[in-house]
């Protein structure tokens, strides 16, 4: 067996129980993950962001609207996610579809931010899985939280 591990119960809650134990074992940033776009052509690109919240409609990140990924997701809002723990020795994989958190989320989230963080700019939008492979960044610059 290749170490692969599929259920028929809920993504979501295997993949919060795994985040839970990642997060008393990972020495630096559990919620790190791999954020791979695409432009409409093709051409691929990964970087990473941290996870800011997930639920039963998905995974959240916010990035900057005017950055590569921002461009790359408003015009091909599809998306791959990697998580990797290696103390755990686990990854995970979400595929899917973006869109837009709401406009109160996005404001929650700039509003937690420090002040010191924000930017004159306030741009804000999110992304969410919703596609049928799914179990479902460090600044508040210019952001768009996207929902996986």
């Amino acid at each position: 067996m290749d170490g692969t591990v599929t259920t028929t119960e809920d993504p979501i809650a295997l993949f919060e129980a795994w985040m839970a134990e990642a997060a008393k074992g990972e020495i630096n940033d559990p919620n790190a993950v791999c954020l791979a776009t695409a432009t409409p052509d093709g051409r691929p690109s990964a970087r990473m962001v941290l996870l800011k919240g997930v639920d039963p409609r998905g995974f959240v990140f916010y990035t900057n609207l005017e950055s590569r990924k921002g461009g790359e997701l408003a015009a091909n809002p599809v998306a791959a996610l990697c998580f990797h723990w290696k103390t755990l020795q686990r990854s995970i994989r979400v595929e899917g579809q973006v869109e837009p958190v709401s406009a109160a989320e996005a404001d929650a989230y700039y509003a937690s931010c420090a002040r010191t963080s924000r930017t004159i700019s306030r741009k804000a939008c999110s992304c969410r899985s919703t596609g049928p492979n799914s179990p479902s960044p460090k600044t508040c610059s210019p952001t768009c939280s996207r929902r996986m």
